[in-house]
């Protein structure tokens, strides 16, 4: 499994760059090779990709989402396995340091000739500058979701 780790500091309030985290449908706004992300329950969702020519479905399920703080996940179904954390510190009023760190098992040829030469730590970087470009460029989330998903729920 491959783990990539990226932050950034976004020029908004913490509760802004978390609230607008939630809402995982706007990922193919900022999000490279998502095509889309359809939020099933507050726990689930299903994503649709394409990267390198590779089309693929899959479930993920949160297990751990404490408002402000942080968003946990895992796949649950399909070819792609992965699981993740977002943590979301306040700097200051105005300015959030944005961590993402997740683990990638690649599958597949396309896949693991892509985390080989390091193309999936890249595209992590992209969506996580690009999250920044969306959201100050935004200045104001598109939604929020605030509930409490603890581990082992």
């Amino acid at each position: 499994m491959t783990t990539v780790k990226e932050s950034v500091e976004v020029d908004v309030p913490v509760h802004t760059a978390y609230n607008q985290w939630t809402q995982f449908e706007q990922f193919p706004h900022f999000m490279e090779g998502v095509e889309e992300v359809r939020q099933i329950d507050d726990r689930h969702n299903h994503w649709v990709t394409k990267i390198g020519g590779v089309r693929r479905e899959f479930d993920t399920e949160i297990v751990d989402q404490h408002p402000d703080e942080r968003i946990g996940w895992r796949t649950v179904d399909g070819d792609t396995q992965q699981r993740g954390l977002v943590s979301f510190q306040r700097l200051d009023d105005e300015h959030t340091r944005v961590e993402l760190v997740m683990a990638v098992e690649p599958s597949g040829v396309a896949e693991k000739a892509a985390d080989l030469t390091g193309a999936i730590d890249r595209r992590v970087k992209g969506d996580m500058r690009r999250f920044k470009d969306y959201i100050e460029h935004r200045g104001s989330e598109t939604g929020a979701w605030r509930g409490r998903i603890r581990p082992g729920d």
